[in-house]
């Protein structure tokens, strides 16, 4: 039988285990968060409309951001190719321009317009098909995210309700531009994003403000922070029911207007969101209307060149609020993300 001694040597030793146990625990978990699997976030560049030449890039950058983090991972829905091309807008007769030449340029226009939209019922037929193959509840319930770069149109999701659901039920989303150019017609998109695209005008350069400048996302962005981009006026927004990044007090475009139509814009009073992010049920949102340009999110994009509006050090600022907002999206990282902090 153990002595009295060896028994309280042996007690004492429990005690100081069961004492040190919490912090074995959290160097365990310190240990695993540290080689932690990463996140799988899936990029959707489909476009039943206009299709932004930035999508090569911006595919390019979200890989990178991914990989250089350790983040996430990202796979890819492309769409299908020879996405019929639009054949504008109706010609417009000149001065010089006689009855008979205009008369054969309308000619052409409306058989281009007719094929046009037969070849675009076909083609959606096959976006439909491709995103059944793809887009399938049971395909892409193991990731723990999506991001819409860039998007346009309908995407023929085969179950957009369920899609919703996902994010609802705990997922993150993540879109950019023209992400809120999409899937109009379905208030349950749109609702889930928080704003929806309205119209623009010409390329700007714009100095947004700054609601949640602590916030993750919005940390490393400068006071006074200025980038050229086509920016979108939003409709369908509710400042109460989203956390406000970004945005402007007046109309983008104020300083090119006629002075006319600075009078009615102004007299509007109307609030320009830019970026913005919210808590959907479990899920979280994170939305940013900047990326129309390539410079906005390379900063290597022809370097040197005079096509370049934004210096690398913008686009880096704009990368950087990228990740941010796709780990905040993830619950990678947190922030007081409070909705109705907009003025």
């Amino acid at each position: 039988m153990p002595s009295v001694k060896a028994r309280t040597s042996a007690t004492f030793l429990i005690t100081v285990m069961i004492k040190r146990l919490p912090l074995l625990l959290a160097a365990a978990l310190a240990i695993s968060s540290t080689h932690a699997e990463p996140k799988k976030l899936l990029v959707v560049t489909v476009t039943t409309g206009f299709r932004h030449s930035s999508i090569e890039t911006a595919e390019k950058v979200l890989a990178e951001l991914g990989a250089k983090s350790g983040a996430f991972t990202v796979d890819y829905v492309h769409q299908p190719e020879g996405q019929p091309k639009n054949p504008g807008r109706p010609p417009v007769r000149n001065d010089k321009e006689s009855e008979a030449a205009f008369k054969t340029r309308q000619d052409a226009y409306s058989t281009a317009l007719a094929r046009f939209s037969e070849d675009t019922k076909t083609w959606n037929d096959q976006v439909k098909a491709h995103m059944v193959g793809k887009m399938a509840l049971g395909k892409i319930k193991h990731y723990d995210g999506f991001v819409f770069a860039n998007t346009t149109g309908d995407l023929l999701l085969p179950d957009r309700d369920g899609f919703i659901q996902l994010i609802e039920g705990g997922k993150a989303f993540i879109a950019m531009h023209s992400g809120s150019d999409t899937y109009h017609p379905f208030r349950g998109y749109l609702d889930m994003l928080g704003g929806e695209f309205e119209t623009h005008k010409s390329q700007v350069e714009i100095q947004p403000i700054l609601h949640s400048p602590a916030h993750i996302i919005t940390k490393s962005v400068p006071q006074g922070w200025k980038v050229f981009d086509e920016i979108y006026i939003i409709k369908s927004f509710d400042k109460a029911k989203v956390h406000g990044l970004l945005g402007l007090d007046s109309h983008p475009n104020l300083p090119q207007m006629s002075a006319e139509e600075k009078v009615k814009v102004t007299a509007e009073k109307r609030y320009y969101p830019v970026s913005w992010c919210k808590e959907f049920g479990a899920g979280r949102v994170y939305y940013n209307s900047l990326g129309h340009r390539e410079d906005v999110w390379d900063p290597t994009w022809k370097a040197g060149t005079n096509e370049r509006k934004n210096s690398p050090e913008i686009a880096k600022t704009y990368q950087e609020m990228i990740l941010a907002g796709i780990k905040w999206a993830l619950k990678l990282e947190d922030a007081v993300s409070t909705p109705g902090n907009i003025p």
